[in-house]
């Protein structure tokens, strides 16, 4: 493929809002099939103004093969060999054709799932890299340290076959030394890697100092834009103002597993404002971003010594095959509690909390994902950004909830994150919701009308027989 053909630009550069992609199964499918074309006309931004999601469902027959992609045999051999895919996913069906075959087209995807998403991003970059040209190519901005971290090691999975350089640039120190830079941005030489990973006010910093120059850029990934817009909104209006001002026609794309209104301004910024390119969005059916090969339960409780009791005598006692399990606390002193509770118990747990950083937070990601500890108290929501495909059992001991927000409402972006990390890849799992008020029932009863799908009732928190069965219905017994 001719690398400077990523320029070709296949619609208008008028400002648009994101607007329709609205096909049938069968004709995308025939669409796929066509060599002149992969795209219908329909997706032309003159067509419509209004916005409008393409829809489907997990058993919905839309599917490609890797091998209808234009892929380069270096990165097929890292998916299908190393890291033993066999085929895209239902979402990744839908994206693919759009992002990996001209004209390449500014996408937002909407995944549940954080391998689904990584395994996109990191595709497109990488698929957009010509080996020959030392000069950063390919930006990806993730919103945490984990989301980061789990980049790279797809990267460099994925990409291991190739002659494509990549570099991590975090702030502070990383323990993974085989993409670790400690040295501060302000005494960096110049970026000269092709993939750069990097967090969006590190990203800016680089950019101002002119230490990653823009020039050369084809792609641009914003992971976990939901998380992103959060706190980083407007370092990323400045990092694409600098994309647009050096590279106009660089492809952009924003993962996320929902969109809320934090993102459509920021997409509507780049496109009325910056004169980006119009979008096309991919989002899956609310109904069934909750859904997957995991049970959720409800299990109602008197009060945050009958949560202890509940995790430490129930869930994890009797489910002590389990491999791993993580557990989202809302405060750091309640955190504190449970784990010291555990560790009485001989149980091997690991905390994380918004006073550990750097280093030491890599750490214990790194010993998690290894399973050196079994379970992970999370004290932060925003702690949420990798990817263990050992993980069985999640537990809520609080219910997200948005912040400085009245009346409450549910943070269901961070609740479906949480739900996600249990049965990766289609293994069995278990989420328990702990709910020990009318404010708790009040919020779970929102999530359930938000994605459509009742969370089971679940078993009473005294009786050891009542866990056993829901543990069993969830096939982890």
């Amino acid at each position: 493929m001719d690398k400077d053909s990523r320029v070709e630009d296949g619609g208008s550069k008028s400002a648009a809002s994101i607007h329709d992609i609205s096909i049938s199964t069968k004709k995308f499918l025939d669409l796929l099939k066509e060599s002149e074309a992969l795209l219908p006309s329909t997706y032309s931004s003159h067509e419509s103004e209004k916005e409008v999601n393409v829809f489907f469902d997990e058993d919905s027959d839309i599917q490609v093969r890797f091998e209808d992609l234009n892929i380069s045999p270096e990165l097929m051999k890292g998916l299908c060999v190393d890291m033993k895919f066999v085929r895209p996913t239902k979402i990744q069906s839908m994206s693919f054709p759009m992002i990996l075959t001209p004209p390449y087209k500014n996408v937002m995807v909407q995944a549940p799932r954080v391998s689904e998403k990584t395994t996109c991003s990191v595709l497109a970059m990488l698929n957009s890299v010509d080996p020959t040209l030392p000069a950063p190519q390919a930006l990806c901005l993730c919103p945490t340290r984990g989301h980061a971290t789990e980049a790279m090691e797809v990267v460099l999975n994925m990409g291991q076959f190739t002659r494509i350089t990549s570099d991590l640039v975090l702030p502070g120190d990383i323990s993974s030394k085989s993409y670790c830079n400690h040295i501060p941005v302000s005494k960096r030489a110049p970026a000269t890697a092709q993939v750069i990973i990097s967090s969006p006010g590190t990203a800016y910093q680089m950019i101002a100092l002119h230490k990653l120059r823009t020039s050369n850029l084809k792609i641009i990934v914003f992971e976990v834009a939901d998380l992103m817009m959060r706190a980083y909104k407007d370092a990323a209006v400045r990092i694409m103002e600098e994309i647009v001002r050096w590279s106009p026609k660089c492809q952009v794309l924003l993962f996320s597993t929902t969109f809320s209104d934090r993102v459509k301004p920021f997409v509507s910024t780049l496109e009325k404002d910056l004169f980006v390119q119009e979008f096309h969005q991919l989002s899956i059916n609310k109904e069934e971003l909750s859904l997957g090969s995991f049970k959720q339960y409800k299990v109602n409780v008197d009060d945050d010594v009958s949560k202890l009791m509940v995790i430490r005598d129930k869930i994890l006692k009797i489910g002590d095959g389990v491999w791993q399990t993580i557990i989202y606390v809302k405060a750091s002193d309640k955190a504190q509690i449970l784990h010291e509770a555990l560790v009485k118990c001989g149980y091997a747990v690991t905390t994380l909390n918004k006073a550990i950083t750097g280093k030491v937070q890599d750490r214990i990601f790194k010993e998690f994902k290894d399973g050196s500890n079994r379970i992970l108290i999370s004290a932060d929501f925003l702690f949420s950004g990798f990817d263990q495909s050992r993980v069985n059992l999640v537990v809520n001991y609080d219910i997200p909830v948005k912040r400085c927000e009245y009346p409450p409402e549910p943070d269901y972006q961070v609740y479906l994150s949480h739900v996600g990390r249990a049965g990766r890849y289609g293994r069995k799992g278990a989420v328990f919701n702990l709910l020990c008020d009318d404010k708790d029932s009040m919020m779970m009863e929102k999530i359930e009308r938000q994605f459509k799908h009742n969370v089971t009732e679940g078993p009473s928190w005294t009786s050891d027989d009542d866990f056993k069965v829901a543990l069993k219905k969830a096939g982890l017994l």
